[in-house]
């Protein structure tokens, strides 16, 4: 089981880097950055106090609901190529999501702390319980396990959502041609397949620890 969700997170991350890398070379006909395709498109939703920032880091984009800001990587930021414009695009869509109330994105943002709690603590709970024998505190940790789980869950249409809507924004402002939108389009749902990927590697490990302690409470 440890085996296969390595291999299904190896193949999720190599299929988005490629497809990345095949149009990070292909410049938009348009020109636009992806600073400009992020601003043209929060200034069409009334997000004029959203900003856009330039962060450190390769992917490294995402939307800040607690400070309202979109932060794009430096490639993403300044480059001009379909793959830019698609970022730039998709993490607008979650600053739009956040501001039309969509219902998974506000559950995300509800159990974030606990989901924080869960990571810190869920594996900890586990490797004490398996050295001291305390079966008891390893289901709780794996109960843990299962809240990390359900946000990647959840996780799903989020992503999904922002996707669709950044194709749409890309189409509606012409900011892409037709057969740019085809390149977005797949760049975008190669890294949908990341968290589809990160989701079967814990449920994967949830299953491997679950039988693990079956096992033990079986000979106890």
């Amino acid at each position: 089981m440890v085996l296969l969700g390595v291999i299904i997170t190896l193949v999720a991350q190599y299929f988005v880097n490629s497809r990345y890398r095949t149009y990070r070379t292909k410049n938009a006909k348009r020109g636009l950055s992806g600073q400009e395709v992020a601003r043209m498109i929060l200034d069409k939703h009334g997000l004029k106090d959203v900003y856009v920032t330039e962060v450190k880091g390769f992917l490294s984009d995402h939307y800040d609901p607690s400070r309202k800001v979109v932060r794009l990587s430096t490639e993403v930021f300044h480059g001009t190529s379909i793959a830019s414009c698609s970022v730039a695009a998709h993490e607008v869509g979650h600053a739009i999501q956040d501001k039309e109330g969509y219902f998974f994105i506000r559950l995300r943002g509800a159990i974030f702390p606990l989901v924080s709690f869960a990571s810190k603590f869920g594996y900890l709970a586990i490797l004490i319980g398996f050295l001291f024998n305390f079966l008891n505190l390893a289901w709780g940790g794996i109960g843990l396990l299962l809240v990390i789980l359900f946000f990647q869950l959840i996780t799903l249409p989020v992503e999904l959502d922002a996707s669709k809507r950044a194709l749409v924004q890309l189409k509606e402002l012409e900011i892409l041609e037709q057969e740019e939108l085809t390149g977005g389009e797949k760049m975008l749902r190669a890294a949908a397949m990341t968290y589809v990927a990160s989701l079967a590697t814990t449920l994967l490990e949830i299953l491997r620890l679950v039988l693990i302690l079956i096992g033990r409470d079986d000979r106890n």
